[in-house]
């Protein structure tokens, strides 16, 4: 195995595992390319990606080129002289003279069962959009946005609990066994590529701020599975007394007693319990976050408001 040289691309903790599993099987990482720091948290201290802090402890080189397109950052991993490149949530589209450069090719490890969920945010849109199942695909890198033609594929249940963050851990697991199981085929050029149905293809585009926004008027299931798919990344939030709110656990449940329909996002407290009513029934928030707050269970948050009666929750 070590005669084969790997330049291996990604940046969130997705991508570690496949990385460890590359090292631990005994494939040559010559080196790491990731996202550039970016400052993080009030005090905007620069911290290293979790793939660069994990290829620095297994002692790899790192890139983080701003720009992987530009000629100097095609130069600095050309320098490897990789026979394969194998990315796993990177965050940039690689440019032609990269993806030409391998013998092998370039691989890539994405997070959804192609061609559904082409994109960069596969794993929180199936959740959102209340998938039951979803998978990891391995493929070959082609310009397009996940086009290329798929080599291997792992199914993947999602669970009714199921957040984004505890699918990213499932899938990142699962991701890592399908490219150490792919691999020895894809060396040997014994691997069979499946050129994908663009008809069947459906897209899961970077999260926006809007997705994030609470719409009452939908189905307490839908909006349930999207606070699950923004969990515990963003977070879903709402507008209460024009400030933001935040809604990090909740459920479809049924008032005790009994409700009558009530306009969409009128908030019911009942027993210690926050309500929301939605377009179809009732929303119970379990774990939220006024502005200004930290979470905090529901229950908490209930003791210290005093709710005016028909309060609801807009915008």
């Amino acid at each position: 195995m070590s005669d084969v040289r790997i330049v291996f691309m990604g940046t969130p903790e997705f991508a570690v595992p496949s990385l460890r599993v590359l090292v631990s099987a005994g494939y040559t990482v010559a080196a790491v390319v990731s996202q550039p720091d970016r400052p993080q948290g009030r005090k905007k201290l620069l911290v290293p990606t979790p793939v660069k802090a994990a290829a620095e402890e297994l002692g790899i080189p790192v890139l983080q080129p701003e720009r992987v397109r530009r000629p100097e950052a095609i130069e600095a991993i050309a320098a490897y002289k990789p026979d394969l490149i194998v990315t796993a949530a990177y965050g940039q589209i690689l440019p032609k003279p990269l993806l030409d450069l391998p013998r092998l090719g370039c691989i890539n490890v994405h997070g959804s069962l192609l061609p559904k969920y082409r994109g960069g945010a596969p794993i929180q849109r199936a959740i959102m959009n209340g998938e039951t199942v979803t998978g990891v695909t391995i493929l070959y890198m082609a310009e397009g946005l996940d086009t290329g033609d798929m080599i291997s594929k792992v199914e993947v249940p999602i669970e009714p609990e199921d957040t984004a963050g505890t699918l990213f851990g499932k899938l990142s697991e699962a991701g890592a066994e399908l490219l150490v199981r792919t691999l020895p085929d894809i060396i040997a050029g014994t691997a069979r590529a499946v050129p994908q149905n663009d008809e069947e293809a459906t897209y899961a585009p970077n999260l926006t701020r809007e997705d994030e926004r609470l719409d009452w008027s939908r189905g307490a299931r839908e909006l349930y599975n999207q606070v699950r798919g923004l969990v515990p990344f963003s977070g879903a939030f709402t507008l209460l007394n024009g400030e933001v709110f935040k809604v990090w656990k909740c459920r479809p449940a049924e008032v005790p007693g009994g409700a009558a329909g009530a306009p969409p996002g009128t908030i019911r407290a009942e027993g210690g319990r926050l309500f929301v009513a939605t377009g179809d029934g009732w929303l119970e928030l379990l774990e939220v976050q006024p502005a200004g707050k930290k979470a905090m269970p529901a229950a908490e948050w209930l003791k210290g408001v005093r709710l005016s009666p028909g309060a609801s929750f807009g915008g």
